[in-house]
């Protein structure tokens, strides 16, 4: 368990706090590509990230910036504007701002000629379509931090599929789930039905039912963190499944050879709510229709959404519609339909949207949430230190995928899927 100044470091992530300091060293997903398309004029879109209100706009030479929602003159809201005249026009008095945060016209008083260049936008960042996500950088200018090299950006369209959601709860703890093997054969422990899309294969492996104690293999990572987590396949096989965390806070999720990758990433909103994006790509052709189906409509794997919002249908003013029925006939463990969901009930009932980690009592099936809580400690108290994170400067460390393999068992997981586990 972590102490109290531990977990307060680790989930405190408001302004001028450690942790917010060492998400603003990266860039971070915050859109879809479609909520600001390459249009002139797009409309602007609101954005909270880090506990920071942001009005996100592409201006006509189709460069994104952020800036802060306030306009600096009467502080009327920014989302009411409209782009044009190479800025974001405040609807409100006429004032313009680039994607800079430069004052580029003060057209409501006779000194605006001269005025404008005394002002600028009280918050003002940089954005970057990358990976059919649009990123922003919030930390300090002169450090130049590089995207990471996800292998998801190489792909065209009909190759990916995103999720974004927003959901109550404190980042670690969302992030927590996916890095905890052990859960697996427990809370998505399922009948699926027979037609489900080979995507699910790792969730639905007799190997997890089998063994439900996974041996852990934790590892150093580039950029971040590799957990191997290792099962009993008969008497000369392990099954393994290797999730890669990364930081500040995505995991890509084992999968099959040849199959879909699935990554989750989290950016915090504040304290107790997070931007979520469930990403899957297919590096070698489209996904099928059945694929893509399955992910559009909601289901299985992915929670359907209300519409107009990133909120889910299933959440927990409705018990995230749960059946009890289905749960007491075994065919579902949890009685909730989305494997998404499952997770999101037990992350947001946790005692609270910002867990108390101080009570918790862990086993040794929880290497790997030691092993990324460790991970995120040194890194925020080595840059309190003065020590920049060295994977913000050097987006090639992504490169890595996860893993879901039966390997002999006189064969080392490196030796037998090394190969498997980089995209170089």
């Amino acid at each position: 368990m972590l102490s109290a100044q531990e977990n307060a470091l680790l989930t405190q992530v408001g302004p001028g706090t450690p942790m917010n300091a060492l998400f603003r060293r990266f860039w971070l997903p915050v859109l879809e590509a479609r909520e600001l398309p390459h249009e002139p004029g797009c409309p602007p879109v609101r954005v909270k990230v880090l506990g920071e209100e942001l009005v996100a706009f592409r201006d006509e030479a189709g460069r994104v910036g952020f800036l802060d929602k306030r306009c600096p003159h009467r502080h009327a809201s920014l989302f009411w504007g409209r782009a044009e005249d190479g800025g974001l026009r405040c609807a409100y008095h006429g004032w313009l701002f680039d994607v800079s945060g430069a004052c580029l016209d003060v057209p409501n008083a006779p000194e605006g000629g001269t005025f404008r260049d005394k002002v600028s936008a009280l918050a003002a960042y940089p954005g970057a379509d990358h990976a059919g996500l649009i990123w922003v950088y919030m930390g300090p200018a002169h450090l130049h931090p590089e995207l990471p090299a996800l292998e998801c950006e190489d792909v065209t369209e009909g190759q990916r599929f995103i999720r974004k959601m927003e959901l109550p709860g404190n980042y670690l703890q969302i992030m927590e789930g996916d890095i905890d093997s052990s859960h697996v054969s427990f809370l998505h422990a399922t009948r699926l039905p027979p037609n489900t899309a080979t995507m699910l294969a790792g969730a639905a492996s007799p190997h997890m039912a089998a063994d439900r104690h996974p041996r852990w293999e934790v590892s150093e990572s580039p950029a971040g963190v590799q957990l191997a987590a290792r099962r009993n396949a008969g008497e000369d096989a392990f099954y393994w499944r290797v999730n890669q965390w990364l930081m500040p806070g995505y995991t890509i999720v084992a999968s099959l050879v040849d199959e879909p990758i699935h990554m989750n990433m989290r950016v915090p909103i504040d304290d107790e709510h997070t931007l979520y994006f469930r990403y899957w790509w297919h590096p070698a052709r489209p996904f099928s229709t059945q694929e893509r189906t399955e992910m559009e409509t909601g289901g299985v794997l992915v929670p359907e959404l209300i519409p107009g919002t990133f909120k889910t249908v299933e959440n927990m003013g409705n018990d995230y519609l749960i059946d009890r029925s289905l749960q007491r006939s075994r065919v579902s463990a949890t009685g909730i339909r989305s494997i998404s969901a499952q997770d999101f009930a037990m992350q947001e009932d946790q005692g609270g949207l910002v867990m108390d980690r101080t009570r918790e009592r862990l086993v040794s099936s929880d290497a790997a949430i030691i092993a990324v809580r460790k991970r995120l400690l040194d890194a925020v108290v080595s840059l309190s230190a003065g020590q920049e994170p060295q994977e913000a400067a050097d987006g090639a460390r992504y490169q890595v995928r996860g893993l879901d393999a039966v390997l002999p068992r006189k064969v080392g997981l490196m030796e037998g899927a090394g190969h498997l586990l980089r995209t170089i």
